[in-house]
């Protein structure tokens, strides 16, 4: 189903051609002021100097071809050539009795759907979640989203940070405290335990105890070093216990980010990509891509176009270790064997941009992905408490995921009871979905690149751009349509009707819009452009609540169209809160 913008500009274009005028000058758009018009077409302005005409002249001219046009209910020339149109509103009743009819309210899904794989998460294990990995989780989850909802093979990977010099902490530490375990024990050739020897509580004490202790201690650091040598060279033992951190550790990132509503497909990490670190570096070096700089082997991706430096993507230190370039790179081997993806879209930190720039020039020049492949970064920005500085716990520690959301679901909690609307025992489970929304929408509404301040008083309100308020909007179209069964009015075979009166028109078009608000969000990779989209949406619907009578209108036909335009923007906001990743309860 095109969007009906496409279908107008296909009029418009139409127009410009039976007026003798170029058809790419027929761009038209929403309207800069609706105030006048709904839709305007600027197209005369930019051919005037082609066709030496003033723009006015081009306008009238391309206007007399759109008199008759079902589409318009006026189309009216203003100097000094724009062209504004006005939807006729049986145009707009018929585009939406459409729309509800299809299953993806009309959205095309790709004629050649894409394998996409998105890196979002990365938490380290036998750490626990904070809040600086709450952006990457929630913005990743509703990129996936998205790009499933356009039909394409969508893959998320958490990519965890699961090899390296925290597992030798970790596993120096446990034989410190307890030495008589069987992972230490050389001789030792029987099956090891199948419970861990550490709870998760325990396993998050031991990491930062022995991290703080070996920037103190040079002898426990060496050894460590060459614990974290050993595990990486397969020694038995010590693979155990790694097996258990995995085991434990991965038990309760699942459980945080459930609570998140964040899932992923692939719970792969930097272990996983080890294996094909050998047979990739000696590829760099045999087809001359790579060189040693000071015993460091690297791969240089300087291009001559750079206005700064950009430094060569090291693969192997002095000392033949490798780093997250080589990982990375490795991953994309694996990626590439495993999947073959059209697209790899990396939900990280923006500060991370010089890191994944060399990564992906190199996996480009030396052919690790193929030269069509898209490898793009979306960078995000800090989330800031009111002081302008990262969020921090009111002691001035890093404040723990589980925490965060503890407190909304707490704050949540007392709002709704406040309200006296849910009963008490609804009432725990609605704090947890309007708090989730509260999280997701405050972070979604900004766009990913920019910093904001993470406002608990703001995000949690009832009213103003929250999440709060698009539920709240929801959750009051489900009372008028229950009530309208109540009443014994049947949802089914309901059609809208043309508009008459300006509220209703103005929710109509504003529901109409989804589809070319998706295809904007799509092809920008743009969760916010969607929150801006329901917060209109919900505006504009409770603009008409509050002006028309709904249930208590006499005219039955009237009626019946009313509701059956509400159950199409309620479906419209159900599906894009479903894209940003959460839901809606059935009171608060």
């Amino acid at each position: 189903m095109k969007t009906l913008l496409e279908l107008i500009t296909i009029e418009m274009r139409d127009a410009f051609v039976k007026a003798g005028y170029d058809e790419e000058l027929a761009k038209v758009t929403l309207s800069n002021r609706p105030d006048l018009c709904e839709y305007q077409c600027n197209g005369a302005m930019a051919g005037a100097k082609r066709y030496q005409k003033a723009p006015f002249m081009i306008a009238e001219g391309v206007a007399a071809h759109l008199q008759d046009s079902e589409y318009f209910e006026s189309v009216d020339v203003v100097k000094p050539g724009f062209i504004n149109l006005k939807l006729a509103p049986q145009c707009v009743a018929a585009y939406l009795n459409e729309m509800s009819g299809e299953e993806k309210l009309g959205v095309e899904e790709e004629s050649s759907p894409k394998m996409i794989m998105i890196d979002y998460g990365g938490p380290n294990v036998a750490k626990p979640l904070h809040v600086g990995h709450l952006r990457s989780a929630i913005i990743g989850e509703s990129v996936k989203r998205i790009m499933r909802f356009k039909g394409n093979r969508v893959i998320g990977d958490i990519h965890l940070g699961d090899w390296g010099y925290q597992m030798g902490l970790i596993i120096t530490e446990l034989k410190k405290r307890r030495p008589e375990l069987p992972y230490f024990d050389e001789d030792f050739d029987g099956e090891y335990p199948k419970e861990a020897p550490f709870t998760i509580g325990e396993l998050e004490e031991i990491y930062p105890t022995a991290s703080a202790y070996a920037k103190e201690n040079e002898e426990y650091r060496e050894e460590a070093l060459h614990a974290t040598y050993l595990l990486q060279n397969g020694y038995r033992g010590y693979r155990a216990v790694w097996d258990h951190i995995m085991n434990v550790s991965v038990t309760d990132l699942k459980k945080n980010y459930e609570r998140l509503n964040v899932e992923f497909d692939l719970w792969k990490g930097e272990a996983d990509a080890q294996k094909y670190i050998p047979d990739m570096v000696q590829m760099l070096k045999d087809k001359g891509f790579a060189r040693y700089d000071e015993g460091a082997l690297v791969v240089d991706v300087q291009e001559e176009t750079d206005n700064k430096e950009v430094p060569p993507c090291m693969i192997l230190k002095s000392d033949g270790a490798a780093l997250y370039d080589t990982t990375d790179l490795a991953t994309l081997v694996e990626r590439e064997r495993d999947y073959r993806p059209d697209e790899v879209i990396y939900v990280v930190d923006k500060r991370q941009e010089m890191h994944f720039t060399q990564v992906f020039r190199c996996a480009k020049k030396t052919g690790i992905v193929r030269p069509e492949t898209d490898l793009q970064f979306l960078g995000f920005g800090t989330m800031n408490g009111k002081d302008g500085k990262p969020f921090k716990t009111r002691e001035g520690g890093v404040m723990r995921l589980e925490n965060l959301i503890r407190e909304i679901n707490e704050e949540m909690y007392k709002k709704i009871m406040d309200n006296r609307t849910v009963e008490d025992g609804e009432a725990e489970r609605t704090a947890q979905i309007v708090g989730l929304a509260a999280v997701k929408y405050g972070d979604l509404s900004n766009q990913a690149s920019k910093d904001y301040i993470f406002d608990v008083d703001r995000f949690t309100s009832f009213e103003g751009n929250t999440g709060p308020y698009i539920l709240y909007t929801i959750v009051r179209i489900k009372s008028i349509l229950a009530k309208y069964q109540e009443n014994g009015g049947s949802l089914e075979n309901l059609m809208m009707r043309p508009a008459e009166n300006n509220y209703e028109k103005a929710l109509m078009l504003q529901v109409l819009k989804f589809n070319d608000v998706f295809e904007a969000v799509y092809e920008e990779t743009a969760p916010h452009k969607l929150c801006a989209y329901i917060y209109e949406l919900a505006n504009e619907f409770n603009k008409f609540y509050h002006e028309t009578k709904i249930l208590s209108e006499e005219d039955g036909q009237k009626r019946s169209g009313y509701i059956a335009l509400l159950m199409l923007a309620k479906r419209v906001l159900e599906t894009c809160i479903d894209l940003l990743g959460f839901e809606a309860p059935e009171r608060m």
